[in-house]
């Protein structure tokens, strides 16, 4: 495929321009006009008035001027009055009706605008009403009345289908241009190519669509595959293909592809929009690769909020957060996504803390949040167990219906809750929930197994088979850790073992070390570490890191020691490691070692990360070191510390004084 594509990159044969447009969802477009191209030339000033018509109150006061001159009872100026209250944004679909209905014998045209009208105004159902009307009247269609039946009707796309063969439009491109995106918008790709490769004449409208609806649909593959053979066919692509297949490009991560249609926009002067270009960008930012991301940025002589939103969400995807951070700053404008970008970015690279201010932020800038705005700071929320903001934002968003509760946002909240502990208010709103999916039943189980109630867990994980929910890799870590916390070894081994023979799910990483932590924690030191050298994959270091915490338990030092010397290979600089064995070895008193694993960090030059909390008061999150003095308030902390443990001494003298007295 790769080397016709690049063979077509070279060739400089002329093809000739072709005229036609797709009307898609746009990345970012200005909105058209109401007044779509008429083939009547217009001079009458009262109609010339009524072209830059903007709303009703316009249109009213030129529609009794009309009723006026009687110039209302002519069939083009009814249809252009028709046309704005139906069509444009400013207009109302409602009395549109009312016009329709004193007109005495409306033409096609005014049909085919009630049916465009409503399926504007998203009342399909009245609109489709219109075509059935015009079914049963016998009025005349034409290719449009078609088109546009088919964006109003629904699933009963079959039976205008049906319409369409009867009275002949079968081989109308326009008509059958709208069929491929229906049936491609419906999901129904295969209907969509039935229809395209019956297709006597393909258009680029026909080609872009059936990209387009590939791409939609998640078939990337089939997307790029056609556009490949598009190339060799007599139609030339435009932007609007480029747009289609570079989304395909974007959701399979085809980097290559992606750059190839890049250069062929290059080559061939395709005309680069900013639609385009913004297409360009995403394709490379959702692929990884922001450095010819920040090229195509750089390049553009016009950018929209997209663009900015594109660059802050690609390199905070990435982590490189002051990057992304420095492009939301310098944004001319954003938009609620825009926010939702930069505080997902903090959230998801382990910085809860800012995310939450940012979130304090982007409220007091007057943007309401939507739901993807409190998954992510209720995320943040969960990491520094921020009961108070999430417990607000339930009450405030969701029971104060700014928000209605769905399954995503519904799942945000019962992990906030669990991760905060209040695992009452996370199993209530979990049984509320009247829709749950895969991820609903795992935040659940892994809750109860995160706080020590094995029994709640897997008797939530046998409630969930009984709804024939297949459990997934997570599933199982979830309830292994529960099996694990509960000192649970048959029902664990039990469960592992199903993973395979129930399910056919391969065992993963995490699964494995979940097994050996439920081993190791209960001594069987040995087993868990026969499991180690049988696992398929290279262990990793939360399985190590299982088995040395079980060492730590169980005071293994021999085998503490292997277990660190893999966790140093995979990470020679993480210090807890190092304190974990040296602790270890103290405890059993093992001096020489303590002094040799000491000097191994002193050595690679690693020092102890200082231990450190995290407390929220009011709002505010006050961080604290061992030993920190930083803090404004650090001399009022510190007396009330030592008036503290001045007062627990003197409580334990007197506990001490009485038990004296209790023996004499």
């Amino acid at each position: 495929m790769k080397s016709r594509f690049h063979s077509l990159l070279s060739a400089q044969t002329h093809r000739p321009q072709v005229l036609h447009s797709l009307h898609q969802r746009p990345i970012s477009a200005n909105k058209p006009k109401w007044n779509s191209k008429t083939n009547v030339i217009i001079t009458n000033p009262t109609l010339l008035i009524m072209e830059s018509c903007t709303n009703m109150l316009q249109l009213k006061q030129i529609q009794a001027q009309m009723t006026c001159t009687g110039l209302i009872h002519h069939t083009f100026p009814v249809s252009r009055v028709l046309a704005f209250c139906a069509i444009a944004d400013g207009g109302d679909i409602h009395y549109a009706n009312l016009i329709f209905t004193r007109i005495e014998k409306p033409n096609t045209y005014m049909w085919n605008t009630m049916i465009r009208g409503y399926s504007k105004a998203q009342v399909n159902t009245t609109g489709f009403s219109f075509f059935g009307r015009m079914v049963r009247e016998r009025v005349e269609m034409d290719c449009r009345s078609f088109v546009f039946a088919l964006k109003a009707c629904g699933l009963l796309g079959d039976s205008v289908h049906c319409v369409i063969w009867k009275m002949g439009f079968g081989s109308d491109l326009l008509v059958r241009n709208g069929l491929v995106h229906y049936y491609a918008e419906a999901g129904s790709v295969s209907h969509a190519r039935k229809v395209f490769d019956e297709s006597p004449v393909r258009d680029v409208v026909t080609w872009t669509t059936m990209i387009d609806g590939y791409a939609g649909c998640g078939y990337s593959n089939e997307a790029v595959e056609l556009f490949d053979e598009m190339l060799f066919s007599d139609v030339e692509p435009n932007e609007v293909t480029m747009i289609a297949v570079l989304s395909a490009c974007s959701n399979k991560g085809d980097i290559g592809m992606g750059k190839s249609i890049h250069e062929y926009v290059r080559k061939k002067n395709v005309n680069c929009s900013l639609n385009l270009l913004n297409a360009l960008l995403d394709m490379y930012v959702k692929c990884g690769c922001l450095t010819a991301a920040k090229e195509v940025f750089d390049d553009m002589k016009v950018r929209d909020v997209f663009t900015w939103t594109s660059m802050v969400n690609g390199y905070a995807k990435c982590g490189e957060l002051d990057a992304a951070r420095q492009f939301f700053n310098d944004m001319p404008d954003r938009n609620v996504v825009s926010w939702n970008a930069m505080i997902a970015g903090y959230a998801q690279n382990n910085q809860p803390t800012e995310a939450v201010k940012l979130f304090h932020d982007m409220v007091e800038s007057g943007f309401a949040p939507i739901e993807n705005s409190l998954v992510c700071v209720l995320s943040a929320c969960g990491q520094l167990s921020c009961l108070d903001l999430g417990r607000w934002i339930h009450q405030y968003y969701v029971h104060g219906n700014h928000i209605q509760l769905g399954v995503i946002l519904g799942n945000a909240l019962i992990d906030m809750y669990a991760k905060c502990g209040c695992l009452t208010s996370a199993t209530e709103l979990f049984n509320e929930m009247p829709e749950k999916n895969l991820v609903s039943w795992n935040t659940m189980i892994a809750g109860y197994a995160a706080h020590g109630h094995a029994k709640q867990a897997l008797s939530l994980f046998n409630q969930m088979k009984s709804t024939d929910t297949k459990p997934d890799n997570i599933t199982f870590v979830a309830v292994l850790s529960a099996c694990s916390h509960g000192g649970l070894v048959s029902e664990g081994r039990e469960h592992f073992k199903s993973m395979i023979r129930d399910y056919g799910i391969e065992p993963k990483e995490e699964n494995y070390a979940c097994m050996i932590d439920l081993l190791g924690r209960i001594g069987l030191l040995e087993e868990a570490y026969e499991l180690i050298n049988k696992m398929p994959m290279e262990p990793s270091a939360s399985a190590w890191g299982a088995l040395l915490n079980s060492c730590k338990i169980h005071g293994n030092v021999e085998l503490a020691k292997l277990s660190a010397e893999k966790l140093l290979d995979l990470d020679p600089e993480d210090s807890g490691i190092y304190v974990s064995l040296a602790n270890l070895c103290a405890i059993k008193q093992r001096w020489v070692d303590v002094r040799n694993v000491r000097s191994l960090m002193k050595e690679r030059g690693v020092q102890k990360n200082p231990g450190h909390s995290l407390i929220e008061v009011q709002g505010q999150f006050h961080e604290f070191f061992a030993a920190d003095k930083s803090h404004p308030q650090s001399e009022e902390v510190y007396r009330v510390l030592n008036e503290m443990y001045m007062f627990s001494k003197s409580e334990l003298y007197l506990q001490k004084q009485f038990d004296e007295l209790l023996c004499i």
